[in-house]
């Protein structure tokens, strides 16, 4: 939204500084993007006077001037033709940028002879098109400032173009009116209200208007006259001035009055050539396939139930919007019908989408007009048509009736504390509501027709603070709402999630934080990709489904680096995967990946591709810091996606997964576009149970005082027995006293024969209330072998 400061004093009587404008109109929610202020190029220029002017004596267009200033006396060389003695004229001393030519001037030697300075024409100050001549000015005195000069003569060149973001429940502030009151409401200034007399008609107006039925929800209100006998041309220069500061192109008087209510009062006109204009107009809805040849000349095809005014003769414009190019005005025409009506700002706005038409009207209408001033509005504009170019009214045709808009909230002054933590006395907040157009009643604030964004008390609030300034806001903590220690804030999962981002981190993970959407095909691999975790309304066909898992889309950012260079990444992400669209169709995971070498290489062979014992040590030590049981089992039968014979699941049980972890297939690799190995880990957290004891304190340590005992054991198992379950029987020989059992050693083939394996184990043994005897270790020792034999089928190496 642009005005002009004239424009804008139109409205408000004020002194203010345009400084001072700008920064109260930021501060009341009226966000200044721009101001252009072209008194800030032109603050260097004064006015001179040419006091002599002879014939260059080596070029016969140029004339060497001496030119009086307020530093004396100047020589001043000129190529203008109309430079001469006796004219007051513009002088750019030496060090004064020149806008025009982009270029700061300097002392110069122009043929030979010294020149101190330039007079400039209007367009090397940009205040115009004409560079036949230098200025003349028909008055002003040597030293005076240019911008004073045309402060007081044609103040239109050197008025401020203020430019303002306008957020959509503000559309009173698309009026320069509606500005200045906000303005006014914050004292700034008085805001300017002059009444009105409507026009009395000479006639009826042979043009009548009727809506339909079925489109007087969108259009509740149609009003317009005749005029007949105008004279359409060129507007006049205050009003071309005014809408050419705003970057809209003067047309002609009758066009040029509709947009200046369109931006001084939010007031979208239209005038119809009468005489192109074929019985009567009516509001319907467009049965569909109309064409329309529009203002901007293009055509459109009218949609079925789109809002249209049509004549006898079809289509005449699209309502609300734009007008057509058979019943626009020229400079021929001599009678004019004028429009003033109310629209719906949900179907304006559902049919300039849909034709892709971006006008003022529209503009305006989808966000809010003032639905009591669609008459005042049509007897203003006749007023100026009248004034402007003549002509004789008739009397105003309607159809509808003025939609009532009319609500009102009770005004609770506490509210402003409690909402907004300000202190407002509720005289001022009475006041504030006053000025800005509400009707007081007791508590009741009625709310004004220009303001559709006020929907409840609360609003009312808003509007308060606002005009007080938020900027007055003082920041206070919260109250606590019991005493002492407050209770946490976070809950055990989200405690959970953050030492594993923590866990993840430190082991020389790097965070990723990737898209929820991936395509078909990457969550086809992980057993997604179906129907019913598929988007209605993709943004792309990369981000077609939910993710059923983490690990693609970490694969996917690990190709994306391999791509650049960084083939050995180590990844992980905290997020949820989904099994479908509906709620409690999703579980949170954690997810770490390694892919390729643990470091670059190296003269000492320190470097190594990562392997599944990595992958299980990390997943391990995520689920410690979460607090998952130290004693697990580890079972194979994993999804597909994970290699079949080198990854194991994390188990409490058969049922109850907490994890897994091992290298990924090389088909989900190949298909990623992975190069290298990759092993990964997956972490369920709501798997893991939580703990008994919820209070912040801890049990006693408890540290034996006795010696502890270790004893090796190598057992012949089959070649197919897992480490594990040789392990877990060890373990389970006597709970008590074996604290450890670890594999320190396997050996394969030899004497062994084939199909056979030596596994070793180290067992711990600590005693709690006495020391361990030679028969106590030999007891134990028995318990080990046999539950290992009957576990494993094994024997004692001998």
């Amino acid at each position: 939204m642009k005005f002009t400061l004239s424009w804008l004093k139109d409205h408000l009587d004020t002194d203010a500084s345009v400084e001072e404008i700008t920064e109260t109109l930021t501060d009341l929610g009226l966000e200044v993007e721009e101001v252009v202020n072209p008194a800030d190029m032109l603050g260097a220029f004064t006015l001179a006077k040419v006091v002599g002017a002879e014939q260059h004596p080596d070029a016969d267009r140029l004339r060497v001037c001496r030119v009086m200033t307020d530093e004396g006396e100047k020589q001043i060389v000129c190529g203008a033709p109309n430079a001469r003695e006796g004219i007051t004229v513009v002088l750019c001393k030496p060090g004064d940028y020149v806008p025009g030519l982009d270029f700061t001037l300097s002392v110069g030697k122009i043929r030979g002879v010294e020149s101190h300075g330039m007079m400039a024409s209007w367009k090397e100050l940009t205040l115009g098109e004409d560079h036949d001549g230098i200025v003349e000015l028909p008055s002003g005195d040597v030293g005076d400032k240019l911008v004073d000069w045309l402060a007081a003569h044609d103040p239109s060149k050197v008025d401020p173009v203020i430019e303002i973001a306008i957020t959509p429940n503000r559309p009173d502030a698309l009026g320069i009116h509606g500005i200045a009151r906000d303005l006014a409401a914050r004292g700034l200034g008085t805001l300017k209200t002059t009444g009105y007399t409507p026009v009395e008609g000479q006639y009826e107006s042979p043009i009548k208007v009727t809506i339909d039925e079925d489109t007087l929800d969108g259009c509740p209100l149609f009003t317009g006259r005749m005029i007949r006998g105008v004279k359409n041309g060129p507007s006049p220069k205050w009003l071309q001035d005014r809408l050419t500061a705003i970057g809209l192109r003067p047309i002609s008087a009758l066009v040029d009055i509709t947009n200046f209510f369109t931006f001084d009062q939010n007031r979208p006109l239209h005038v119809f050539d009468a005489a192109k204009v074929t019985g009567n107009l009516r509001v319907h809805r467009a049965a569909g396939g109309e064409e329309l040849l529009a203002l901007d000349e293009k055509t459109y095809t009218m949609q079925a139930g789109q809002m249209v005014i049509s004549d006898d003769n079809g289509a005449e414009s699209i309502a609300g919007i734009m007008g057509g190019e058979e019943t626009g005005c020229t400079d021929e025409t001599v009678d004019v019908f004028l429009e003033s009506a109310f629209w719906d700002h949900v179907q304006i706005a559902t049919t300039g989408r849909a034709l892709k038409i971006n006008s003022d009207a529209r503009y305006r209408f989808e966000r809010g007009v003032d639905p009591e001033y669609t008459y005042e509005g049509l007897e203003r504009a006749t007023q100026m048509i009248l004034d402007l170019c003549g002509g004789e009214p008739s009397n105003v045709v309607s159809a509808g009736d003025v939609p009532d808009h009319s609500r009102a909230y009770r005004l609770n002054a506490e509210r402003v504390q409690s909402l907004v933590g300000m202190d407002i006395p509720e005289s001022e907040q009475r006041q504030t509501l006053t000025r800005l157009g509400f009707r007081l009643e007791g508590n009741l604030a009625h709310v004004p027709s220009w303001r559709p964004d006020v929907q409840g008390e609360a609003d009312l609030v808003e509007e308060v603070a606002r005009i007080a300034s938020l900027t007055k806001l003082e920041g206070k903590p919260l109250p606590r709402l019991t005493a002492g220690i407050p209770a946490p804030v976070m809950t055990p999962q989200q405690r959970r999630l953050q030492m594993a981002r923590r866990t993840a981190a430190s082991l020389g993970y790097n965070e990723v934080v990737s898209y929820t959407f991936i395509d078909k095909a990457a969550a086809g691999l992980f057993g997604g990709g179906t129907d019913v975790a598929m988007l209605a309304n993709p943004i792309s066909s990369e981000m077609s489904h939910l993710r059923p898992d983490l690990l693609p889309g970490l694969l996917q950012a690990a190709a994306r680096n391999q791509a650049r260079g960084f083939a050995d990444v180590s990844l992980f992400e905290v997020g949820p995967a989904f099994t479908g669209g509906e709620p409690g169709e999703e579980r949170i995971q954690i997810s770490g990946l390694l892919v390729n070498r643990n470091g670059p290489k190296d003269v000492h062979g320190a470097s190594r591709n990562w392997d599944v014992y990595d992958a299980k040590a990390d997943a391990e030590a995520v689920l410690a810091a979460i607090g998952a049981p130290a004693k697990v089992q580890i079972l194979r039968e994993g999804d597909t996606w994970w290699h079949p014979g080198r990854h194991g699941r994390i188990c409490l049980g058969p049922k109850k997964t907490l994890g897994v972890f091992g290298e990924l297939h090389p088909k989900v690799l190949s298909e990623l576009g992975i190069k290298g190995t990759a092993v990964a880990f997956t972490i369920y957290p709501d798997e893991i149970p939580l703990p008994r004891n919820t209070g912040a304190s801890r049990s006693a340590l408890a540290i034996s005082d006795l010696q502890a005992v270790e004893r090796d054991f190598a057992f012949v198992v089959d070649a197919e027995v897992e480490a594990l379950t040789l392990v877990n029987a060890a373990a389970g020989a006597d709970k008590a006293l074996i604290e450890d059992v670890r594999v320190f050693d396997e050996f394969i083939g030899g004497a062994l024969g084939e199909g056979k394996k030596s596994l070793a184990i180290a067992v711990r043994l600590q005693p709690v209330d006495k020391t361990l005897t030679e028969k106590d270790i030999e007891a134990v020792s028995e318990k080990i072998v046999a539950k290992v034999s009957k576990a494993t089928g094994g024997t004692l190496r001998g």
